[in-house]
């Protein structure tokens, strides 16, 4: 399986990340990348950066060093009503928004039935277009439900490489993640979760969760530039 795009990268925008966009973008152009989302966390996580940092996106150019660059945003479930760390009127000039739990802005909850109502709420947010490392063991939720949300509302869930690393425990929820949408015959997308350049492009442990799964290789949209690209104008159609 080649993937030739990653959609979950960090910049030391983020506060906690350690490269820059041209470093980023070099790490890339150097893997044989053709495209890149730059996904730095919404204003919610502590040191991210402010919601005019997301407007001011527009000023990136849309290639560097020969790799498509996707303006994008990590942003933070806020609360248990599925709300995001951004305005409307910010998320709809971006490429690509993911929303995802994050610890340190919404403490962890066992409640699957509260974690599950949440994820599925903010992929009714008709400017979020994916799910953020869905299999985080620390908000358990209802597989299942989760998937099928995506496949009505056509958004994404997250095959993250790092959550094996990062979040212990949690590449099982990833595997059933991974089964659920091979069931439903629904696309999933992979992110390094990059937080240095690095690590751009990195995607064996994502890799080996959808080979353990038969996952059918045309169903992972970073295996195509064209795919990604339909995927995405077709969301932005269906916006308000």
């Amino acid at each position: 399986m080649k993937l030739k795009i990653d959609m979950h990268t960090h910049t030391i925008a983020s506060g906690h990340a350690f490269s820059t966009i041209e470093e980023v973008a070099a790490q890339a152009a150097k893997k044989g990348l053709r495209m890149i989302a730059t996904t730095d966390h919404g204003p919610a996580m502590e040191g991210a950066p402010i919601a005019m940092f997301f407007a001011a996106l527009l000023m990136l150019p849309r290639e560097i060093d020969g790799v498509r660059l996707l303006r994008g945003v990590e942003a933070n479930i806020i609360d248990f009503d599925g709300n995001v760390d951004l305005p409307s009127n910010i998320l709809k000039r971006l490429d690509f928004v993911m929303a995802g739990f994050h610890e340190v802005v919404l403490p962890p909850s066992d409640d699957v039935a509260g974690n599950t109502g949440a994820m599925i709420k903010a992929l009714s947010n008709p400017y979020v277009d994916a799910i953020s490392h869905p299999g985080n063991i620390h908000y358990p939720v209802d597989i299942p439900a989760i998937a099928k949300a995506a496949k009505e509302r056509g958004k994404l869930l997250e095959i993250n490489n790092n959550s094996a690393v990062v979040r212990p425990g949690s590449e099982e929820n990833c595997r059933r993640i991974a089964s659920a949408c091979r069931d439903l015959n629904i696309p999933v997308v992979c992110g390094s979760d990059a937080h240095v350049s690095f690590n751009v492009g990195i995607f064996s442990n994502a890799i080996r969760i959808l080979k353990s799964v038969n996952f059918p290789d045309d169903l992972v949209l970073n295996t195509s530039v064209r795919k990604m690209t339909r995927f995405l104008d077709g969301i932005r159609k269906r916006e308000p």
